[in-house]
């Protein structure tokens, strides 16, 4: 297999790079749906709910994302 290597394998910053999508889903939703901007509403069905449009899609995204997180709390530590 020339070509592919797992996010193990990446050098340096690379394999941390995975982790980073969640938590900036995360704050992108929490700024969104906090954000009293009433015409936010114009972009949905004319109400600005705080889990509406903008929002409901970056706490999706966040959650597709959450994999590698989840991966990391479950792996055992080399001292235990």
């Amino acid at each position: 297999m020339t070509g592919t290597r797992s996010v193990a394998g990446a050098p340096g910053p690379a394999k941390w790079l995975h982790l980073a999508a969640a938590p900036t889903f995360a704050i992108m939703a929490l700024l969104t749906g906090l954000d009293g901007n009433p015409m936010n509403g114009l972009c949905a069905s004319g109400h600005a709910a705080p889990l509406s449009g903008m929002a409901a899609m970056y706490v999706l995204m966040g959650m597709f994302h959450l994999p590698p997180w989840l991966k990391l709390i479950r792996r055992p530590t080399a001292g235990a």
